[in-house]
């Protein structure tokens, strides 16, 4: 909703909107000189002509209801992403995992290669600065949400889908229906576009061997462990960077340097090659990108420092994203102790993947649950984060009610030569400095 805002704004329009709570985004918006409201309320639709809404946001939503109280068009955010993406040649980026960090790469390579691309991201993206602009270039990145079938509002020029995993099953149901999604997303490029699949995933695998549909005439598989038409081999790591050589169809096509740990950012870093390959970016262009790139905010990001323990924050809020999260902190701590505070995001996102929950914490040493981030859910819909500390088979967890009481419990628990990870993809991020300033006043 922000990047929406904010390209809007730039190219002239009288841009206001609403939030519930004053963030740090809400301040940026204002600071750009657009009006934001915080709180709800009927007379804040003033004398808009168009009311754009996030799928979190209910019916019953005074400024929504008010819209179309007065006959005022309203439409999803989707579908004025869609608006934007028309008359530019489009590359969306799709998967369960990975969205943020691969659309932001793409963009920062077409920025690095000077064609002034406008972009639209879900997260800041540090080597861009934030997480949208109104470039003047033909291209425009769109990072393809699956939540409320939103990508489907889109025809892209180039389709990115990294992988397909159980997520968002509150609105498909299954994963048959979840995965009959992409596979119209992926059917909706036209016969001279591009799809770029990740065939490490085995459902992405399966619809592009099925067709599903599927009209464009290239489509290109890429995966660091499954035989793929883009491959990574030879992957070297480093303290703090990963090397590895690219084959295209068998042929090598270059070595290249990643700022970002952990295996499934080889991926996302491959699967940025091949569609940076596809809009005719030079392969040493890419290289100087890859090497400059630093990942979106809140992924594997350094909070800080004190009394000997590492603070970080990741977004990981998915079974898959825990592991790998842990899997990279491994890489890049070795044998350090690894503290944890995990937030659910949605009681029914813990509840039907509960059973992969019980042990993708497995590698954590200490490992602390809070409650659960319920964005658009009522509790009723599943299960809580103290449902979840019980449930946890590895290792033992310890659900902690309040940001405060995680704050104190886990500085209390911190030895010199720990990291601790926030991770979710709520407001926990907000422990870590709390834990942090304790540290740093000895435990007071």
């Amino acid at each position: 909703m922000s990047a929406i805002a904010q390209i809007l704004h730039a190219w002239g329009h009288a841009v206001t909107g609403s939030d519930q709570r004053e963030s740090e985004m809400t301040q940026r918006l204002a600071g750009m000189g657009i009006r934001v409201y915080i709180g709800h309320a009927a007379e804040h639709v003033g004398d808009a002509q168009l009311v754009v809404t996030t799928s979190a946001a209910r019916d019953d939503n005074a400024e929504i209801a008010e819209a179309k109280r007065r006959g005022i068009p309203v439409i999803k955010r989707a579908e004025m992403v869609a608006r934007l993406m028309t008359g530019r040649y489009s590359i969306a980026v799709a998967g369960t995992h990975g969205k943020t960090t691969t659309s932001g790469l793409i963009a920062h390579m077409l920025v690095e290669a000077q064609l002034d691309p406008t972009y639209l991201i879900g997260g800041d993206v540090r080597s861009l600065g934030g997480n949208a602009a109104s470039g003047r270039g033909r291209h425009i990145v769109v990072e393809a949400d699956e939540y409320d079938r939103a990508f489907l509002s889109y025809t892209p020029d180039v389709a990115v889908v990294t992988n397909i995993e159980p997520d968002h099953l509150d609105i498909y149901g299954t994963v048959e229906e979840l995965t009959g999604a992409f596979a119209q997303f992926m059917s909706s490029v036209p016969e001279e576009g591009h799809v770029i699949a990740g065939a490490d995933s085995p459902r992405v695998r399966e619809v592009v061997a099925a067709g599903s549909g599927i009209r464009a005439r290239d489509v290109q598989t890429y995966a660091v462990d499954a035989p793929a038409g883009w491959t990574a081999t030879q992957v070297g790591h480093e303290p703090q960077s990963q090397t590895f050589a690219v084959e295209v169809g068998g042929r090598s096509f270059g070595t290249f340097t990643i700022a970002l740990p952990g295996k499934h950012n080889v991926s996302n870093a491959l699967a940025g090659i091949a569609a940076g390959s596809t809009l005719g970016i030079e392969t040493a262009v890419m290289q100087a990108a890859l090497a400059s790139y630093r990942g979106a905010e809140r992924r594997f990001e350094y909070v800080g420092e004190a009394a000997g323990v590492t603070v970080m924050d990741d977004y990981a809020h998915h079974p898959t994203e825990v592991r790998a999260t842990v899997q990279a902190a491994r890489e890049r701590f070795g044998g350090r102790r690894l503290v944890m505070l995990f937030q659910p995001h949605t009681y029914s996102r813990t509840q039907y993947l509960l059973d992969e929950w019980k042990r993708c914490f497995d590698g954590v040493d200490v490992l602390f649950i809070a409650g659960t981030y319920a964005a658009r859910e009522d509790p009723e819909r599943g299960l809580s984060g103290e449902d979840l500390a019980r449930a946890i088979e590895s290792p033992p967890a310890e659900y902690v009610a309040t940001f405060e009481e995680a704050a104190r419990r886990i500085a209390a628990s911190l030895r010199e030569g720990d990291v601790f990870f926030t991770t979710g993809a709520g407001d926990v991020n907000a422990v870590g400095p709390m834990v942090l300033e304790i540290s740093r006043r000895g435990g007071a």
